[in-house]
């Protein structure tokens, strides 16, 4: 990752992304902006940030499209930015693949610390190791799952939960326990987790590995043994 970290921000509010741009830069991060849907997917393309400050109201098309868009070639860190606080629009994000979020109005000092946060989950190894189960590999140096070979495409989110489990394969977990690896500094519920989990064992089923996650009703998660 680079020493100043590039941030894009996507809102369509000048005054916003005004002091959004400044607390950042003052952290000593790099800045781009762009004011509306389309232009964030060009940006983001040609800019290649390190993590997408992303406001869900945009002209053009939603923050949301943006993310399906962005989603579609790229696993860029994402922070959804939205006045809707309803968490059924928080759990929507979360499904498209958002890695946190923040509900106006909010503390500039509160986005640049979660913008932290999330990039610091990216850059977190605890061995370089690849980690193995089955036709499962898990790289924690490029962040990159692979089934049988093939790259399985997941969320930072999602990643951290299976790195967990398969670093702790006789151990399980709780919901809040996980959320505090994958989300820590998040204020999610902790029902969020049942949505990346869910997505992330879908995508492990289609990719030939199923239900190797276990439920332990009435107490979590855990990996299933071989």
């Amino acid at each position: 990752m680079n020493a100043n970290p590039l941030v894009l921000i996507v809102e369509d509010e000048p005054d916003i992304a005004d002091l959004l741009e400044a607390y950042l830069r003052r952290e000593h991060f790099q800045t781009e902006r762009a004011a509306d849907g389309p232009g964030a997917v060009r940006l983001h393309h040609a800019a290649r940030p390190d993590l997408v400050l992303l406001d869900v109201n945009l002209p053009g098309f939603d923050g949301f499209e943006v993310l399906r868009k962005i989603r579609e070639g790229a696993q860029t860190p994402i922070i959804l930015v939205t006045a809707r606080a309803e968490d059924l629009d928080k759990l929507l994000g979360l499904k498209l693949g958002a890695d946190d979020y923040v509900v106006k109005p909010f503390s500039p000092l509160e986005v640049v610390a979660r913008v932290k946060a999330v990039l610091r989950r990216v850059g977190m190894q605890t061995s370089t190791q690849p980690l193995r189960y089955g036709e499962l590999e898990l790289d924690p140096v490029a962040v990159r799952i692979r089934v049988s070979g093939v790259r399985l495409d997941t969320t930072l989110t999602e990643y951290r939960i299976l790195e967990h489990l398969l670093r702790h394969p006789n151990r399980t977990f709780s919901r809040a326990e996980l959320l505090e690896v994958a989300l820590p500094d998040s204020d999610a519920l902790e029902r969020v987790m049942d949505t990346h989990l869910g997505n992330l064992r879908k995508k492990l089923d289609q990719a030939g590995m199923p239900k190797i996650i276990e439920t332990v009703r009435g107490v979590g998660f855990r990996l299933r043994l071989e």
